[in-house]
């Protein structure tokens, strides 16, 4: 499941995420910079600063794609 959510919010981006109008939205709700403002610096330094918290992310998406498919 977190192989799939990155490569569905890279999509069209896959070489340089920090394109990613998806990502940058993303970026922008967590750490409250403007999305327009995010190069790739600040993505590389946002991806090492918030390492844990985004690994637990993409922990429950592992987790919510297993219940999802257990009830169906």
């Amino acid at each position: 499941m977190a192989i799939r959510f990155l490569w569905n919010a890279t999509r069209g981006h896959r070489f340089a995420p920090w394109r990613s109008e998806y990502l940058k939205w993303r970026i922008e709700t967590y750490s409250g910079r403007k999305a327009d403002t995010i190069d790739a610096s600040y993505f590389w330094l946002f991806l090492w600063k918030e390492r844990a918290q985004l690994m637990r992310f993409l922990g429950w998406t592992r987790n919510f794609g297993t219940r999802s498919r257990q009830s169906s």
